[in-house]
């Protein structure tokens, strides 16, 4: 079984809720963090602990903290993943340490010059993949590219689609549509080696098609955090 290398220190709830989704999850993990908090929390589980002194805030400057904390949970989790001590690592705590440690002690595939946060959206019979929801701000065509192989290649693995579909976010489907940076990427995913369908608009983040949807990380986080906001508007009116 795969060993994961949980931030118990990272999330609103921790380390109280983390230790408890530890416990209960079944999984073979090991908790980072305090261990003078964590040890209590345990009980009789006998999961074990490396401990790690510091945290990262969710205010704190990722780049920033990681390199003035190298013993804060989240970099002592991923040296484990690094190290070979650990196969995963999950954290609940500030995103852009997670990505800013994955990247910077756990290093990036060959290939692959942006990780980018791959959300998974309940649409469609399997749900679909949405990517970048927030790492990259700012991307260049090649990055939207591997975004798209790295969507395709989860969306087979994860959820099970056989040669997924791709569409490419934009204001309209038109090939035409969209700033200068979009139409470069509509025509670079057109021979790219993904199945891809074209620009997709909005509406499309739940409809039953594309399976992956590919965009930079302040428009994808907008349109995620826009749709979480919808589905809370109409659970409440409801």
């Amino acid at each position: 079984m795969a060993r994961i290398a949980l931030d118990a220190m990272g999330g609103d709830h921790a380390p109280v809720e983390t230790v408890a989704g530890a416990v209960a999850s079944g999984v073979d993990v090991v908790l980072v963090g305090d261990e003078r908090q964590l040890a209590p929390l345990v009980g009789d589980s006998g999961l074990p602990i490396v401990h790690a002194e510091d945290v990262i805030e969710m205010g704190d400057d990722p780049a920033k903290a990681l390199r003035e904390k190298r013993q804060s949970s989240i970099a002592v989790a991923a040296q484990l993943v690094s190290n070979g001590e650990a196969d995963g690592l999950v954290s609940a705590g500030s995103t852009g340490a997670a990505m800013a440690a994955s990247a910077m002690i756990i290093g990036r595939m060959k290939g692959v010059a942006r990780p980018a946060i791959a959300a998974v959206v309940p649409a469609g019979e399997r749900g679909k993949v949405v990517l970048d929801a927030g790492a990259n701000p700012d991307v260049k065509t090649k990055h939207l590219v591997q975004f798209a192989i790295m969507g395709a290649a989860l969306a087979e693995t994860r959820l099970g689609i056989a040669d997924p579909t791709v569409g490419l976010l934009n204001i309209g489907h038109e090939p035409g549509k969209g700033r200068d940076h979009e139409r470069a990427a509509h025509e670079a995913l057109e021979k790219a080696p993904v199945n891809f369908i074209g620009n997709v608009e909005g509406y499309d983040l739940v409809a039953d098609q594309p399976d992956v949807i590919v965009t930079d990380g302040f428009t994808g986080n907008v349109a995620l955090k826009a749709s979480e906001g919808t589905s809370r508007f109409v659970m409440s009116a409801i």
